[in-house]
């Protein structure tokens, strides 16, 4: 089999080196032309199996928009790598109306319109989480056609179901069933002003067996899951309400429905994975990336139609489109070193945290996707120390990194010991983290830290 799927490490956006020069973390050497894997959907379009997702893309003066409310995207940026991306074969392009404050479609609009319309495909989303009257709903979906500026959708989502309220309702039937914007949705189909009809899927097993089953009624065109090599046999270790990849994949691939993945390197963890973890793999490969190996298993999956890479700067778009071009499938020994790594890292104490910024913005103005990273962060390198050590030259060094550079990561009145543990980030969080508990657990940890100095 052969494939493959992408997803960018995380890196600060908006800071690309000369092309040419290795950047840490990449792979070196020429990124070929007219080599990109293709997959089919239903229709027999050929679709790119490198999809550029539109949600992290890079920010005017480097940064990101959560620390600067007036931030602006950089358009000539992004022009920049949408540009490369087409010249080198990409062809999906997926942004959703809420994206980087909502202003991801129309930056996707202005960078795919420079290039003719056979170019490229789009995929936006239904993302009526907080308001779904039916007429709310529909003012969104036509928003995203003057943003865009397309007469037609290529695919359109309904976004991220999953959830069941106290009440025993789901939001899928709240959000699509209920207020008749399913129906609105297949009339629009059928007239072309949508291309294909799916689904993006974050909650419970239940109601993706539920959904999954309405295949014959709707005749679903794609479906978009989360899969990577940690979360085809972990996700639901890491998080008891996750459904392991392995199932939805399954599923799916029964039914013959084309599958477009999401978080493929889990937020860029998988590309920065702490050393003992990464030197398995480059003993191996030295010369290719970590994220390289994470596009190459999915590419094994001959049900995925394309897999989607949040890329902010160019040296991931080159690094994405080397693997892609043409994917070289895993051998089994690899696949088995993957198992094993996936094995070590679920049972790393990560916060499982992609980073996706669907918890934001936070009420009392917590960074929580930014005290996640550092965390994440500061566990990887050997910042955290284990208990036991407070007499330890280890603990002090851990303490001192620890410590100096969280006030410099987070401000302040945004880090963890400001959250009240009110819970409106918790029906947002597409992973079930259960967020106020692990921010008591970072501030008790900074805590401690704090309390070893005196």
């Amino acid at each position: 089999m052969a494939g493959a799927a992408a997803v960018g490490a995380a890196m600060a956006a908006g800071c690309d080196n000369p092309r040419g020069r290795k950047a840490e973390g990449f792979a070196i050497g020429e990124v070929p032309e007219g080599q990109m894997t293709y997959r089919e959907d239903t229709h027999g379009q050929k679709v790119s199996l490198l999809g550029f997702g539109m949600m992290r893309l890079p920010v005017e003066g480097g940064g990101n928009l959560r620390d600067n409310p007036d931030a602006k995207l950089d358009q000539e940026h992004i022009n920049r790598m949408v540009d490369y991306a087409i010249e080198h074969g990409v062809n999906y392009f997926d942004t959703a109306p809420v994206y980087l404050r909502g202003m991801s479609e129309t930056a996707t609009g202005i960078a795919l319109n420079r290039h003719p319309r056979d170019k490229w495909l789009i995929a936006t989303k239904m993302s009526n989480f907080r308001t779904w009257t039916r007429e709310a709903s529909l003012k969104m979906y036509e928003q995203s056609f003057q943003s865009l500026q397309v007469d037609h959708i290529d695919y359109y989502l309904l976004h991220s179901f999953g959830g069941v309220d106290k009440e025993g309702k789901s939001d899928f039937e709240k959000r699509f069933v209920d207020n008749g914007v399913l129906d609105f949705l297949m009339e629009e189909r059928e007239k072309g002003r949508i291309r294909n009809l799916g689904w993006s899927f974050h909650g419970e097993q239940s109601e993706f067996d539920k959904v999954v089953a309405l295949h014959e009624r709707y005749h679903w065109d794609f479906a978009q899951i989360q899969m990577n090599y940690v979360d085809w046999h972990y996700a639901h270790e890491i998080e008891a309400e996750n459904v392991n990849a392995d199932y939805l994949y399954g599923e799916l691939d029964k039914r013959e429905i084309p599958i477009v993945i999401m978080e493929p390197l889990l937020g860029g963890r998988l590309a920065t994975l702490n050393e003992a973890l990464a030197h398995k793999l480059k003993e191996s490969e030295p010369e290719r990336s970590l994220a390289s190996w994470a596009f190459r298993y999915l590419g094994m999956y001959p049900r995925i139609m394309t897999s989607l890479s949040g890329m902010g700067a160019i040296e991931q778009v080159e690094d994405n489109v080397r693997t892609h071009s043409p994917v070289k499938p895993l051998t089994d020994a690899q696949m088995a070193l993957l198992d094993r790594v996936a094995d070590e890292y679920a049972h790393f104490p990560v916060i499982p945290c992609t980073t996706c910024q669907y918890c934001m913005p936070c009420p009392y103005g917590l960074d929580i996707p930014g005290i996640f990273s550092f965390y994440n962060k500061s566990l990887s390198e050997g910042n955290i120390a284990s208990e036991g050590t407070v007499e330890q030259r280890e603990f002090r060094r851990a303490r001192r990194a620890f410590l100096t550079t969280y006030d410099k990561s987070i401000e302040r009145l945004r880090q963890a010991d400001h959250c009240i543990g009110c819970g409106e980030c918790l029906k947002h969080c597409p992973q079930h983290i259960a967020i106020p508990d692990k921010m008591r657990m970072i501030e008790g940890y900074t805590n401690k830290l704090k309390d070893s100095l005196v």
